[in-house]
């Protein structure tokens, strides 16, 4: 049994052709029967005014007696097939008695004018003619066989329904052709991508229409972004096996040893193990890095907002102080992790090394999001400015840390395409300026 899938594109498209292409020959048709027999009418009724007036007119040049006239209008209309009733001086007279009383009727109504007869199924148009001759008023009709006219057209009709029906089957042919044609990109496309997927090809490229254009991007995107993640994660695990490696070994040849671990050995014992701790977590939180193909938006006001208030809580002695130009409701296309990310690492530096306030300032605009993060601590040299973000660079060692969030920060900062730069605030301290481009292709 012949099974169609409804939801092929392919046979939408051939369906939706092929209908429009149906009613367009269908009414095309319909119109066709319609408008050849009212251009026949129309024909005829014409010819048979013609006619009529040329009937008057010989019968008002005559001078002969009405009968004679009558005679010989009589003879000219049977030459011509013709059916003709004349009413002249109170007597009435036919070409064809059998259609007398019938047509009488007509003869007592005024104007001319051009009427349809139908006696079982045969159709006479007759034409209605007032006149005048020698003083006394006149009524002539003229009239015609429109059954053999009809007839005719309604086999010429059909002839080019035919011609029509074969015309929709070629149309249907063609239509066929040009879907299947204007599909084969979806079909190549189809194609790579099980190439993708078994491992025989690493990008899509094709020449396809513009309308897949975005597409194929979008597709060629998520897949340099499959990569990059995958390689992240081999990075993070080669990193933490190589980082990890030797204070494990250290811990654990201390805990298989004889010798008592006396304070000074569980210092070393605890800070190495807060290492591993950091490591793991500064691999983890790169591991988590979304990255702009996500397809993730990140709601300015409310994860902006939801960061001060924890970091007020953090550091109770310190102001955090927000200002935003975005709106409420507004939203960037920014994974919502990554932005908290963000912004998180530089409010935790300014929160560790400001004396008393930060102030965070965020502005959005059509193409751009700016971060501005100013606190009033000691702030950086000016030689040391430049080293800011290396990894595991620590310029001050009095407070906790293993400087990887701003190495983190250069990382997820380079994935938006952004850019960021340190330089010394009005407040005293350090001003950390972030931008992020919102719009345009973005690094992968």
């Amino acid at each position: 049994m012949l099974h169609i899938d409804r939801r092929s594109l392919r046979i939408r498209l051939l369906a939706w052709l092929g209908g429009v292409a149906l009613l367009v020959v269908v009414t095309t048709w319909l119109l066709h029967g319609i408008f050849l027999q009212s251009l026949a009418r129309d024909f005829l009724g014409d010819r048979l005014q013609r006619e009529a007036n040329h009937a008057v007119a010989q019968l008002e040049q005559d001078q002969t007696t009405v009968p004679t006239a009558l005679d010989s209008v009589s003879q000219g209309y049977q030459v011509f097939h013709h059916l003709y009733v004349l009413r002249f001086n109170g007597s009435v007279s036919a070409s064809d008695p059998q259609w007398q009383q019938q047509l009488a009727p007509l003869l007592d109504e005024s104007g001319d004018a051009l009427i349809d007869v139908n006696r079982g199924t045969q159709h006479m148009l007759v034409y209605r003619r007032h006149f005048e001759w020698q003083g006394t008023q006149g009524v002539l009709l003229v009239g015609e066989d429109f059954s053999q006219v009809e007839s005719g057209l309604a086999t010429l009709h059909w002839w080019v329904g035919g011609i029509a029906a074969v015309l929709l089957g070629m149309l249907i042919i063609l239509n066929m052709l040009a879907v299947n044609r204007g599909l084969i990109p979806l079909w190549q496309l189809r194609q790579q991508l099980e190439a993708l997927r078994s491992g025989k090809r690493d990008r899509l490229s094709l020449v396809a229409p513009s309308e897949l254009d975005e597409l194929v991007d979008q597709l060629n995107w998520f897949m340099d972004d499959i990569d990059l993640r995958l390689k992240r994660s081999r990075e993070s695990v080669a990193n933490l096996s190589h980082a990890l490696k030797t204070p494990l070994a250290a811990v654990t040849q201390v805990l298989r040893g004889n010798r008592p671990i006396d304070d000074n050995r569980r210092h070393k014992l605890l800070s190495r193990i807060e290492d591993i701790n950091a490591q793991l977590d500064a691999e983890l939180r790169r591991s988590r890095i979304a990255g702009p193909n996500a397809g993730r938006m990140a709601n300015v006001t409310r994860d902006s907002l939801r960061l001060i208030e924890m970091f007020r809580s953090l550091y109770p002695e310190r102001m955090f102080d927000l200002t935003h130009s975005a709106r409420e409701e507004e939203q960037v296309p920014i994974e919502s992790h990554d932005f908290s990310e963000i912004l998180g690492i530089v409010l935790d530096n300014a929160g560790k090394w400001s004396s008393r306030r930060v102030l965070c300032d965020i502005a959005v605009s059509a193409t751009t999001l700016t971060l501005t993060i100013d606190d009033d601590g000691l702030g950086v040299a000016e030689e040391d400015l430049s080293r800011l973000g290396e990894r595991g660079t620590r310029l001050d060692e009095r407070r906790p840390g293993y400087g990887l969030g701003l190495s983190i920060l250069a990382q997820l900062i380079a994935r938006y395409s952004g850019h960021s730069y340190f330089e010394r605030s009005p407040l005293g301290g350090l001003r950390v300026t972030i931008i992020l481009p919102l719009a345009g292709e973005v690094a992968n």
